[in-house]
């Protein structure tokens, strides 16, 4: 048996020799023209990944020039030189087993060369979206999932591609690997969802670390954020640790990233207040906010009765997110209202109860002196 595969081995390859001799002796000017135009194509395409290195050198950063020169950078060899294989092979009457060899040859190096291709440009535009502060960070470890998670899911589809176009039937491995992925996916769904809501964390940018934040009744600067939860130090001292995928669920407000900060005051003054002088104050209280250098005014308003004052509304902006900033601010607009409210004679009110005396003659006798005069 081994003597006879033996000898049907070495009578096979004299045949292929014989037939590949007769093959270049036959076409030997086509052979040259072939070869010389696919040697120029695989200079053309060596002089392109050429570029696409030293673009790498002078581009930094995550735009997408410096994304596509990666990807041009990371061009096989084998892949320049099967695809100008591929491209000249049937000009010199090229034997079908020959040619059937270049094919899945070139079928071969297409899939994996798509795949390097495809990965660099999708973790490129991984890190564009998440910044490049992220490396330095805990989520770190995310982008280091999110990249073996890219490479094994493209290459998984380059080799299914690969054995599909050599004859291997796949429908059974994509099955296998559809039911293998549901059932993996059902068993850690609590740990996926925490997963995914890093990686929202890295795209949409909610908060970062170092910011201010509120849910719920908490409020902290985020301390550390991982793959299943966030850290956040609170008001109080303590460490709060919440699930990723909770945090995202809730509403959030992220102080950090306040441009100016708003301020609604209710002013509660007696009944006794004349109306031409509450038809002043809006203009009094403009004035007042005007003269504080952060401050910007919005509106004040008379408005409404309560039981035992008549309201005014002051709304005013402060331009500063610090919170410090806009008390101070606050503070001096609430001291600068006293001392004008004091000069014009506009009392503050507070719960009370007025009882009226009747005189002899049924006049009512006030219990309150008449209001001063405006000035």
């Amino acid at each position: 048996m081994a003597a006879d595969a033996s000898a049907n081995l070495v009578t096979r390859s004299a045949k292929l020799a014989d037939e590949a001799t007769a093959w270049v002796g036959g076409n030997i000017v086509d052979i040259l023209i072939a070869a010389a135009i696919g040697i120029a194509i695989a200079l053309v395409l060596i002089g392109i990944r050429s570029l696409g290195c030293r673009l790498v050198q002078r581009l930094s950063g995550e735009d997408w020039p410096a994304i596509f020169a990666r990807a041009v950078a990371k061009t096989n060899l084998f892949f320049i030189v099967m695809c100008s294989a591929e491209l000249v092979a049937e000009h010199a009457a090229t034997p079908p087993a020959l040619l059937r060899a270049i094919h899945i040859l070139f079928v071969v190096a297409a899939a994996l060369q798509a795949a390097i291709w495809a990965r660099e440009l999708i973790l490129g535009y991984v890190h564009r979206r998440a910044g490049v502060e992220v490396e330095n960070s805990n989520l770190a470890s995310a982008l280091s999932i999110i990249r073996l998670l890219v490479t094994v899911a493209l290459f998984a589809i380059a080799i299914i591609l690969i054995l599909s176009n050599i004859g291997v039937n796949v429908t059974g491995l994509i099955a296998g690997l559809g039911i293998g992925g549901i059932a993996i996916g059902l068993a850690a769904q609590g740990i996926f969802s925490d997963l995914f809501a890093a990686l929202s964390i890295i795209f949409d940018k909610p908060f970062r670390r170092g910011d201010t934040i509120s849910f719920d009744q908490t409020s902290g600067t985020v301390e550390r954020i991982g793959l299943k939860s966030t850290r956040i130090r609170s008001v109080g001292g303590e460490e709060v640790i919440i699930s990723n995928a909770k945090l995202l669920d809730t509403r959030l407000q992220n102080w950090t990233r306040l441009e100016h900060r708003r301020a609604l005051v209710t002013l509660q003054l007696t009944h006794q207040t004349p109306p031409d002088l509450l038809a002043r104050l809006p203009e009094e209280l403009a004035a007042i906010v005007g003269r504080e250098p952060l401050a910007v005014f919005d509106r004040a308003h008379l408005a409404g009765f309560a039981a035992s004052s008549v309201d005014f509304e002051l709304v005013f902006f402060v331009k500063s997110a610090d919170l410090d900033a806009f008390m101070l601010a606050r503070q001096q607009i609430l001291l600068a209202i006293l001392r004008r409210f004091a000069e014009l004679g506009v009392s503050f009110a507070y719960p009370t109860q007025t009882t009226y005396t009747a005189a002899p003659d049924g006049r009512l006798v006030m219990p309150y002196a008449p209001p001063k005069e405006a000035r």
